[in-house]
């Protein structure tokens, strides 16, 4: 399914993870020949694909198995 892209954030080995509307985060990772993203490795290419769309293998694999349609990010604002 493809969802919108929220943000961007690096993993502990320091590759580009996108963070989606759903909840669930996927590499981005720029690996000539086969994955082309020149993009990702700067800033203003990774802010210019802020809310495009990719597709979410996690809600694929979800949906392919009924388990769920369509997830919410977790909940993070502190209570007042």
């Amino acid at each position: 399914m493809d969802r919108k892209i929220a943000g961007f954030h690096q993993d502990e080995e320091s590759f580009w993870v996108a963070e989606l509307e759903c909840g669930h985060n996927q590499h981005v990772r720029h690996r000539p020949p086969m994955t082309i993203r020149h993009w990702v490795n700067h800033e203003k290419g990774r802010n210019k694909r802020l809310g495009t769309l990719l597709a979410c293998k996690a809600c694929d694999s979800e949906s392919s198995s009924g388990i769920c349609q369509e997830t919410s990010p977790p909940f993070s604002q502190d209570p007042e």
